[in-house]
């Protein structure tokens, strides 16, 4: 027992590094080859982690040889446009200015039903609605409204705004991250500042504070639920 412990501790930590070093992309927003070598991958681990009669290096050696085989690919079709439509393909129309394009959906064998379950996903119920669906490499697909339907931008209604910041935690657990005060641009002095004009007196009595995309500090404290 204690050996297949070892050997599955082993293995699962490769595969952490190996699944590190492919990218972070969830399964559905993988194209096909990047998901059967994943697929292969966690059977190749399997076999051994169960199996103590098989030597480790030969799970260890084929995963990493699928690694390798994942990052050549994957760096082929970053630089040539050719190779990337060979083996990821084309993204396909399947509506045009509201229309089904049949023989689009005939070809990558989608029903109705399925088209309109996905558009339903996306809060497009009516199919008249929709200058574009396109199902792209991955298998998922966008959709690209008709004008008149669109919510209208702040561009569209004139409106001036500004940009958003990026969102940074600032406090955790009542500690103050240094390095993403830094990041935001803020001071502690400021940070304590804010923290005061909403009664807080103590930092550490701050579950979560964030930097957020209109620029101010949220503060949420401990042991509440509504936020300041």
């Amino acid at each position: 027992m204690l050996l297949v412990a070892v050997r599955a501790l082993i293995l699962y930590t490769l595969l952490v590094v190996v699944m590190r070093l492919m990218g972070k992309r969830q399964i559905g927003q993988l194209q096909p080859f990047e998901l059967v070598i994943t697929i292969v991958i966690a059977e190749l681990a399997v076999i051994p982690m169960s199996n103590t009669g098989i030597p480790l290096i030969n799970g260890i050696v084929g995963i990493l040889v699928l690694m390798a085989v994942q990052i050549v690919l994957s760096l082929i079709i970053l630089y040539s446009e050719k190779a990337r439509k060979i083996i990821c393909g084309n993204p396909i129309i399947l509506i045009n200015n509201g229309k089904p394009v049949r023989e689009m959906m005939r070809l990558v064998r989608i029903n109705i039903s399925d088209l309109l379950e996905q558009l339903r996903n996306k809060e497009y119920p009516n199919i008249s609605d929709i200058a574009y669906a396109v199902l792209e490499t991955n298998g998922s697909i966008s959709v690209i409204p008709k004008a008149d339907v669109k919510p209208p931008t702040a561009r569209d209604l004139g409106t001036p705004v500004e940009d958003p910041h990026f969102p940074i935690s600032v406090i955790m657990d009542g500690n103050v991250m240094l390095e993403n005060l830094k990041l935001a641009g803020i001071t502690i002095d400021v940070l304590q500042q804010q923290a005061r004009t909403q009664q807080i007196t103590d930092l550490r009595e701050v579950f979560f504070a964030q930097y957020t995309t209109e620029g101010k500090i949220d503060f949420f404290l401990k042991g509440r639920d509504d936020y300041l």
